[in-house]
């Protein structure tokens, strides 16, 4: 069963207003939500910007003081560093030789928190590098153009980049008016589309190449960027579309 991007309150709010600008949503506890600030709540990690050094990728971001944190691949190496004692990490790792999808967490003794989101890392950093939330959008990390990215559960479409002030939304016969919130990140659903279409962010126009399915991590060139196909948490089919960016890397 596919994961809705959004649901049906937050699509009627959308229509509502046509447009649409919802900062993202802060790192919820594992249990209780009443819990948030009781001291068995442990704060997953939040990777929040990548800068290259030589021939390695330091990300830095910010997770429970003082906690470990770990970027971890599946069947593959784990990349770790301690948070200091304002929650603030860096990891330095490597430039991966391929495509590389980790999944944080935050350990503290032994209870692990670990992040819904994932960090992606196209060509070996030499393409865009994004984290990429389930139900949300993603966040590109790299120097991207004025669409960052595109996200699909095969049920409905969510764009998203980045603008010093407010931007138009074209796609599908649709024109939308959306406000940047305040780190100049926006997002805005589509209207679905079982083809290839164009997508147009002021005066930019994109080539969205259509639906990439899901499964399995699939990278692939298409349509002026990269479709990659994923799984989220409990097996949810995602794709996104990262069209491509001026060279270079950039955080928040």
């Amino acid at each position: 069963m596919k994961r809705p991007i959004f649901g049906r309150t937050a699509l009627a709010a959308l229509i509502a207003t046509l447009a649409a600008c919802s900062p993202e949503a802060a790192p919820q506890p594992r249990a209780d939500p009443d819990a948030g600030t009781s001291p068995g709540w442990t704060r997953p990690p939040e990777v929040l910007s990548v800068r290259r050094a030589a021939a390695s990728l330091i990300f830095s971001g910010e997770a429970e003081p003082g906690g470990r944190v770990v970027l971890r691949s599946e069947g593959g190496p784990a990349y770790a560093a301690a948070a200091d004692a304002r929650g603030r990490f860096e990891i330095r790792m490597a430039a991966p030789m391929t495509h590389l999808l980790l999944r944080p967490e935050t350990q503290v003794g032994q209870d692990a928190a670990p992040s819904p989101d994932r960090l992606l890392i196209v060509g070996g950093g030499q393409g865009p590098i994004a984290v990429l939330r389930p139900g949300g959008p993603t966040r590109r990390l790299d120097a991207a153009p004025a669409l960052g990215a595109v996200d699909s559960d095969g049920r409905m479409r969510l764009a998203s980049g980045r603008a010093d002030g407010p931007v138009t939304v074209q796609a599908g016969g649709s024109s939308v008016s959306v406000t940047p919130d305040a780190s100049g990140r926006w997002n805005v659903m589509l209207r679905p589309s079982d083809v290839a279409d164009q997508i147009q962010v002021g005066g930019a126009r994109f080539n969205w190449p259509g639906e990439g399915g899901g499964g399995r991590l699939l990278v692939a060139r298409a349509g002026g960027g990269w479709r990659i196909a994923w799984t989220g948490p409990g097996g949810a089919p995602q794709s996104t579309w990262l069209p491509d960016g001026p060279s270079g890397f950039t955080g928040d």
